[in-house]
C-alpha cells in the first residue's frame, strides 16, 4: 500500500489491475485503517479515473454475491448520494412507483452515509425485512414487482470500510461505486449523479455495458430530477438538458424536496407520498424520475406517456400496493 499511496500522492493514476488489486486487498484486510482512510482520501481531493473506476467495478462484483434474475428485464434506480441537499428518498418512492406501473425494479440500496436517511434505513424503518435468500426476492420481484438488495449482504468484502466511511462521513468514490455493482446487474439503470465530471465517467463505463441506462444530473447539484432547475440526462443514444415543462411540470425549490432531519421524518415523508398525502411538490418530483426510469424500457415513448404512467402508479395506489407487497 505504501507504494500505491507514494503513486496516488505523486498525482499519478492507477491502472484497472491495480485499481481491481487494491480493492480486494482492502477486502482481505491487507491493510490498517490508516492507509485505507488516506487511500479513501486521496478520491476526496482529485477525480477517479475511468480505468480507476472500472477496477474498483470489477472488484466489487467479483467479490458479491450474485443474484440470477434469470434473464428478467429490470430496472435500478438509485443515485450516487454525496450531493449533500438531504432531499426526501426520492429514487426509493420512485422505485415503487416504477414497479407499481408494471416494470420490474431490483433496487440495490443501503444505510445512508453522507445523509440523513438512505434506502436501507426507510425500508428497514418501515419494517422491510434485509434477505439475501434468492427464493425469497425472486418471490417478492414476482409477485410485487420489486425487491431490495441491502447492499451489506451482497457485498461482505464492503464490511471492514464501512465503519472507515462512517467515521470520514463525506462521500468518497464508494458513493460512485453503488449503482454499478447492483449483484443482479439489472439491463436496464437509471441513476443520479452529484456532479457533470461523473456523469461523464458513468456515460463512458456505461458504454461498454450492455444496458439501457439514463444517467442524470441536476444543474444545480442534485443526483436527481429535482424540478427546482435543468436537468442534463444522458443515454445511449442522446444527451439533452430537461427543464421542469419538459416534464410538464412546475419549477419547485429546494425547500420543497427538503428530506427531513431525522429518519423518523423522512419516512413520515414517504409513507404520507405513497397515501397521497404528499405536497405537490414532493409527488411531482417522484413522477419525474419514475417517468425517467420508464422511458429506459421504451426509449420511443414519449415522456408525457411516461409521466402519465408514473402518476397513475402513485395516485391510484399501485406503488403504495408494491410495498405492502414486501413489507410485512
Amino acid at each position: 500500500m505504501k507504494i500505491i499511496l507514494n503513486q496516488l500522492f505523486e498525482h499519478e493514476k492507477l491502472t484497472k489491475d491495480q485499481a481491481k488489486e487494491v480493492l480486494i486487498n482492502i477486502s482481505k484486510n491487507v491493510y490498517n485503517d490508516s492507509q485505507v482512510a488516506a487511500f479513501i482520501s486521496v478520491y476526496l481531493m482529485r477525480g477517479i479515473s475511468v480505468e480507476e473506476l472500472q477496477g474498483f467495478r470489477e472488484a466489487l462484483l467479483d467479490l458479491c454475491i450474485p443474484i440470477d434474475i434469470e434473464g428478467q428485464d429490470a430496472i435500478d434506480l438509485c443515485g450516487t448520494g454525496g450531493d449533500g441537499k438531504n432531499t426526501f428518498n426520492i429514487s426509493t418512492l420512485s422505485s415503487f412507483v416504477v414497479a407499481g406501473a408494471g416494470y420490474k425494479v431490483t433496487k440495490h440500496g443501503n444505510y445512508g452515509v453522507s445523509s440523513v436517511c438512505g434506502s436501507s434505513n426507510v425500508l428497514e424503518h418501515l419494517g422491510y425485512n434485509f434477505t439475501k435468500e434468492a427464493d425469497t426476492l425472486k418471490k417478492q420481484l414476482d409477485e410485487s414487482n420489486i425487491c431490495f438488495l441491502h447492499a451489506p449482504l451482497f457485498h461482505p468484502a464492503l464490511a471492514s470500510v464501512g465503519p472507515i466511511r462512517r467515521q470520514l462521513g463525506v462521500k468518497t468514490f464508494f458513493n460512485m461505486l453503488g449503482p454499478l455493482v447492483n449483484p443482479a446487474q439489472p439491463n436496464h439503470q437509471s441513476v443520479g449523479v452529484f456532479n457533470l465530471k461523473i456523469a461523464r465517467l458513468y456515460q463512458y463505463l456505461h458504454e461498454d455495458l450492455d444496458k439501457k441506462y439514463s444517467i442524470i444530473h441536476a444543474l444545480d447539484g442534485y443526483d436527481e430530477i429535482s424540478l427546482t432547475g435543468k436537468t442534463k440526462i444522458i443515454n445511449k443514444n442522446e444527451e439533452f438538458l430537461a427543464s421542469p415543462s419538459y416534464f410538464g411540470l412546475p419549477t419547485y425549490t429546494a425547500e420543497d424536496i427538503f428530506g427531513g432531519d431525522t429518519i423518523e421524518s423522512a419516512a413520515k415523508i414517504f409513507v404520507d407520498i405513497l397515501d397521497g398525502n404528499g405536497t405537490q411538490a414532493q409527488q411531482d418530483v417522484v413522477i419525474a424520475n419514475s417517468a425517467t426510469a420508464i422511458q429506459c424500457f421504451n426509449e420511443n415513448k414519449p415522456i408525457a406517456d411516461c409521466v402519465a404512467e408514473a402518476r397513475e402508479s402513485l395516485v391510484n395506489g399501485k406503488a403504495k400496493a408494491a410495498l405492502r407487497g414486501i413489507v410485512n
